[in-house]
This record gives C-alpha cells, sequence and structure tokens, in this order.
C-alpha cells in the first residue's frame, strides 16, 4: 500500500435500525476515506450517525443495530465480514478509540498504569519491568506531569484532561494506523481542550497516525481538520477540505451549523437595573480530605473570599476552568452545600445563615438547572410529573401543578402531548428543556444554570440560549449561569466573573472583560478558545 492509499475506505456503508426506531437506519449509503498522516473531522447534530459510524467501524454496534450493506475496508481487508477473533487483535493494535467520557470507559477500581499496562500485556510479548517502563514513556508521551505518580493513581484521583490524555495514551500505546477520537474534548474547559487538541495534532503528525475525529464544535474542526465529513439523519450532505467547508459552505445544514456557533465578540451591553437581586460577600468554601488525627491532610480552597452582585433581571455569568471554583460557588450560593464564611443576600435575606428547614421553605426563590438532565431527572417518572413535584411540595393542589406543567412544556419549547413520557425518551436537548421546566414551575426570582448546555449540539444550544433569554426578558428571570465555554457566555450574559483557583481575578461588564481583558488569566482564556478567528467572529 502507497502513502497516497487509503487506511480506511468506508463504503456505501448502511446500519439498520431495530424495530420501533425513529428511523429505519441509523446511516444510510455512507461513503468516506482518509489516509495516513491525515485528519478527518465527522460533524453533525446528536443523531446524525457520527457515533454510529465509530461503533460500525470498530464493530462495536449495540444488540439489535446492524449492518445492512456496503464495505468497511481496512488497509485493503473488509472489517464487516471479519471473524469475532480477528477483530479482538485489530482492535487497539490496529485501530484504537478514545472516547467521549474516560470517567466511564477506565475502570475506576484498577490504576492508569495497570490499565494501559494490560493492552501492552495482551498484545505483546514484554516482559513486565519492559511494561511498566513503556507505561511511563507513553504517559511523558501525553504530557501528563510526574508519569510514576500518574501511573499509581486511579481514576478518579485524575482531573478530567489527565484522565483523556491517559485514555489517548492507552489508545496509542501500540502504535496503531488509525484512531477514533469520538468527541474527545466536548466537556473539556477551553485550555485543556486546547491542550488535548495540540496533543492529537502533535502525536499524529509524529507517528502519521490516521485520524478520524468525531465533533459538533466547528471551532475545534478549525483548529484540527484537514478535511471534513458533515452528516444529518444517517447520510453524508457535504464534505471536502476544512478551508473550503468552513469559508463556503455549499449545504444549506452546514450553513445552519456554522451560523449556530457563537462567536467570542459580545453584543453592546443593554442597560441593567440598580436595583440588586442577590449579593455575594466574602464567601469562602474549603475542602479537607484525607489525613489522620490531622496530619497529611489535603487541604482545598475552593472558594476565596468572592464578592458579586446580580443586577435584577439581569445575567451573571460565571467562567473559568474545571476546579476553578465556579461549580462549588453555585451550590453554595443555592445552599447545596454550605458556605464556611461570608454572606448570600436573596433581596435582603442573608441564606449563608439559614436552616435547612427555612431553605427547604423558600427554595422557590431560587432555583438551579444542572449539567447533566439525565442524571438529575428519575428516570422512573413521567416528564410532567417531574415538572409539577416541586409546586405540589409546597402545597399546590396536584390537578393544577400537573396543568401548569403541561403549559411550561410549551413555554420552553416542548409538545405538551409528550408529557407523559419517560425522560429516556426524550433527545438531550430535550431534557435539558425539562430540568429548565422543572425549575420554573416554582416561579424563581433566581435561576442558577450550571453549564446547562455543555453536552450539546450547537444548534440545540443555540436553541437553548434563545429560550434563557426570551424567558429572562419575559418573566423578568434573574441568572447566575456557569459555564467554561466563553463563547456561550459572550452571547448570554450581561456580566462576567472569571474565576481561578477559587479567587475571582477579573468581573465586569461582558463586552468590556472580554473585549479588553485586562488580567493574563483571562487573555490566556479567550486565546485558547479553539479555531482562533473563525471562533471569534460571527457566522450568520
Amino acid at each position: 500500500m502507497s502513502s497516497t492509499d487509503p487506511i480506511l475506505d468506508v463504503d456505501r456503508l448502511s446500519v439498520r435500525l431495530p424495530k420501533g426506531a425513529d428511523r429505519t437506519h441509523a446511516i444510510s449509503e455512507v461513503s468516506l476515506s482518509i489516509a495516513e498522516n491525515e485528519i478527518v473531522c465527522i460533524v453533525g447534530e446528536s443523531g446524525s450517525g457520527k457515533s454510529m459510524m465509530a461503533n460500525a467501524i470498530m464493530r462495536l454496534l449495540p444488540e439489535g443495530v446492524t449492518t445492512d450493506g456496503g464495505r468497511i475496508l481496512f488497509c485493503g481487508r473488509d472489517l464487516c465480514t471479519a471473524s469475532a477473533a480477528e477483530m479482538r487483535s485489530i482492535r487497539g493494535a490496529d485501530i484504537a478509540m478514545v472516547f467521549q467520557e474516560p470517567m466511564t470507559a477506565l475502570n475506576p477500581l484498577r490504576t492508569i498504569g495497570d490499565q494501559i499496562g494490560e493492552v501492552l500485556d495482551i498484545h505483546t510479548d514484554l516482559g513486565n519491568a519492559e511494561i511498566r517502563s513503556r507505561v511511563l514513556s507513553l504517559l511523558a508521551d501525553v504530557h501528563i506531569p510526574d508519569p510514576p505518580r500518574a501511573a499509581k493513581a486511579y481514576p478518579h484521583e485524575l482531573s478530567g484532561g489527565q484522565r483523556q490524555r491517559a485514555m489517548i495514551a492507552m489508545a496509542l500505546a501500540l502504535d496503531p494506523k488509525l484512531l477514533i477520537a469520538d468527541e474527545p474534548t466536548t466537556a473539556l474547559d477551553v485550555t485543556t481542550q486546547a491542550q488535548i487538541l495540540k496533543l492529537i495534532r502533535e502525536l499524529q503528525q509524529r507517528r502519521r497516525t490516521a485520524v478520524l475525529f468525531i465533533t459538533h464544535d466547528f471551532g475545534v474542526v478549525a483548529e484540527i481538520a484537514d478535511r471534513v465529513v458533515v452528516m444529518q439523519h444517517g447520510v453524508i450532505v457535504e464534505h471536502g477540505p476544512a478551508i473550503d467547508v468552513l469559508r463556503k459552505p455549499q449545504h444549506a445544514y452546514t450553513q445552519q451549523l456554522i451560523a449556530a456557533v457563537p462567536p467570542v465578540a459580545a453584543p453592546p451591553p443593554r442597560k441593567l437595573s440598580e436595583q440588586a437581586i442577590l449579593e455575594l460577600s466574602g464567601l469562602v468554601k474549603t475542602y479537607r480530605t484525607g489525613g489522620f488525627l490531622g496530619r497529611g491532610e489535603r487541604v482545598t480552597h475552593a472558594v476565596k473570599d468572592v464578592s458579586l452582585t446580580l443586577p435584577k433581571g439581569a445575567t451573571l455569568g460565571i467562567v473559568g476552568e474545571s476546579g476553578s471554583g465556579k461549580s462549588t460557588l453555585a451550590r453554595c450560593i443555592i445552599r447545596l452545600i454550605d458556605p464556611d464564611a461570608g454572606s448570600v443576600l436573596l433581596d435582603g435575606e442573608d441564606w449563608a445563615r439559614l436552616s435547612r428547614r427555612a431553605i427547604r421553605e423558600r427554595t422557590q426563590r431560587m432555583q438551579m438547572v444542572f449539567q447533566d438532565p439525565y442524571a438529575s431527572l428519575n428516570p422512573r417518572r413521567k416528564a410532567v410529573e417531574l415538572v409539577a413535584q416541586g409546586p405540589i411540595v409546597h402545597g399546590t393542589p396536584r390537578d393544577q401543578a400537573l396543568t401548569e406543567a403541561r403549559d411550561l412544556f410549551s413555554l420552553v419549547g416542548l409538545d405538551p402531548s409528550a408529557a407523559d413520557r419517560f425522560p429516556h425518551e426524550f433527545s438531550g436537548g430535550q431534557r435539558q428543556r425539562i430540568g429548565l421546566a422543572r425549575a420554573l414551575a416554582l416561579k424563581p426570582a433566581v435561576l442558577v444554570a450550571d453549564e446547562p448546555v455543555s453536552a450539546l449540539d450547537v444548534s440545540v444550544q443555540a436553541q437553548v440560549l434563545r429560550l434563557l433569554t426570551g424567558l429572562r426578558e419575559r418573566l423578568g428571570l434573574s441568572i447566575i449561569f456557569i459555564t467554561h465555554d466563553l463563547r456561550v457566555a459572550a452571547q448570554i450574559c450581561d456580566l462576567v466573573a472569571v474565576m481561578k483557583d477559587g479567587v475571582v481575578v477579573e468581573h465586569g461588564l461582558t463586552h468590556d472583560v472580554f473585549g479588553s481583558p485586562e488580567h493574563p488569566y483571562t487573555q490566556a482564556l479567550l486565546e485558547a478558545i479553539p479555531g482562533g478567528d473563525f471562533a471569534r467572529t460571527a457566522h450568520a
């Protein structure tokens, strides 16, 4: 095989879904190829067939889902006809995969070093000492600090970015010809995301690996892709060199996806109320873990002396990397955890000093929307019951609460006739709307939204952001918006506070902070947004 021949050649591949699915095929007559030392990005919304394509190549399709025509030629060999034993020898050694969420892909009961070493133990004849040495070398290759310590760590002891680096080290352990990366940076903050993208590009160029990169973020495409394949409803609607697709998209769907990417340039500031609805003063939260009789305990200052003000009817964004203290601050505000010091004044009443019983009685004043709606929604209860649950607890008659819950479905852009479905019957964007409806059911004055759109496609993300903006205007909501995506913060937030290591290092009007950042950390965050100039301009 010459270097110009494709490593992977997918030829008119179709994948059939089981009976009762919303369509007959996840993928229909799809063809694509990828050569050595090339990065091809597959882009599309949830349900477009991108991940199903990756699973079909790896022969890891869910039960009941089958290939229904076409070929997957890897180095000239049809994987569709390969035996289970042949596929086991190919996976890891010739084709490796990096998954979106390493915490679910890694075994929580085994150390990182053991899990990487297992790949080498199964596929090579190396001795234990050689395997240990190779593991440390791989961890150093992916720039994990202190490889000997990381090798002895369990997955939960590493940060999200470090876990993803460990997954990449495991995937590259056997020098595969093809690396499939399925949304590997979606849940990461901008600086960690930039580091992972740089790492993948660097390793690909050094090892001449072919990379199939699945994403819904066109900023990532602009940063890393040689060629782009755009998928919608299981078919390829556009493909070509990345620069051509990004600058001159031909298909209406590609144009729509690119237009939905929020630019980092904030719109002109609007006039804000002089009346404050929420005032934070001197908030402190410290975690202490480990140690015996006070010796060797680890102290983490999660929130350090934070003071901020939320004007009535405004949106205050809190941005920063993972571990900066954003989510801890949100949980202190709403009293899911107790701050060690400071005050949280909501309309003049200090929530930091209220008892748990008093908090429960006042909980309708301030509500929270969580990052993962599926984890925060009871899977055994119908959506309408989940939305009505809060008002019923606070004394609203059941029939009235259920009627109002159906009205809220319309308000958040859901079909009221779908209210009797269970959470698993909705898409990710729809579940986030249910979470929003549940929070709004208690008619709160303040909504605390913790990463509410981070796992959503750009077009669904744009819909939820428009919805939040509309609800803010219509209902007079005041919003605390936690996010690691500065592009999202630029579009929805009137004010922004940038957090680093538990401290607010810069805050003010979003237009001013993002337009003329003063603190080096804010400048670094803005510089790290993937896609360069593409991410900094509007595409509508």
